[in-house]
């Protein structure tokens, strides 16, 4: 059974997609802020997700981007928001598809079905939003890290490499790539920043800095992430 997620916080909404979803044979999860609907979906692994962007604490494409951070799971945002703005942070941000408000219930179906069908086209992956190591813990959905249960402040470039790194665990990943995923284009070729912010997260998540047993250094090629 298809499993969808919706994430509105306009009750009505909420309870006519579930009527009608419900009534066509998928099985619907519901949140109502942006907390739940990280929560919900790795807890419930959504095959879609029905998103709206305007909620009461967390913004919708910030929400996309914590999903992005571990789960290529479809997205289509639902939201009254017509500018175009609106529309390219959301798809900027991983988002699929976008309806606006007020839709059609047709259309929308469509829409979903469309998603899956693509969903279930891609690779299956190992998607996890919590990764553990011996030394620390990753949350890719919430953007935080913990050492021993208490929670690691990273600036956001550090959690830009760890984030590229671990959702690529296991695998070289390239100089040019990790400059290029974290920093942009322009920066493909300053390699010393790499040196600079892999000291630090080491300083900061390794037990011995000096030989690190999860964040490697592949020397002249990149860097590998190792459980």
């Amino acid at each position: 059974m298809t499993k969808v997620l919706v994430v509105d916080d306009e009750p009505q909404i909420v309870r006519a997609l579930r009527i009608n979803l419900t009534a066509r044979g998928y099985d619907v999860l519901t949140a109502h802020d942006g907390t739940a609907a990280l929560r919900a979906a790795a807890e419930g692994r959504p095959d879609v997700v029905v998103l709206d962007l305007g909620l009461p604490d967390i913004d919708g494409a910030e929400v996309i981007e914590g999903l992005r951070g571990w789960t290529a799971v479809p997205i289509i945002v639902l939201s009254a928001r017509t500018d175009s703005a609106d529309k390219v942070r959301a798809l900027d941000a991983g988002a699929d598809d976008y309806v606006t408000k007020p839709f059609g219930m047709d259309e929308l179906l469509a829409r979903l079905r469309a998603a899956v069908r693509r969903g279930a086209a891609s690779v299956p992956g190992t998607e996890q939003a919590v990764v553990e190591t011996s030394s620390f813990t990753v949350d890719l959905a919430a953007k935080k890290v913990w050492r021993a249960e208490a929670e690691v402040h990273l600036t956001p470039t550090e959690w830009g490499m760890l984030e590229v790194l671990v959702r690529n665990r296991g695998r070289l990943v390239a100089q040019k790539q990790l400059l290029q995923e974290v920093w942009g284009p322009a920066y493909a070729n300053e390699s010393h920043y790499l040196r600079v912010y892999m000291a630090q997260l080491r300083r900061k998540l390794e037990p011995n800095p000096a030989r690190p047993a999860h964040l490697i250094t592949e020397p002249g090629m990149g860097y590998r992430f190792e459980l």
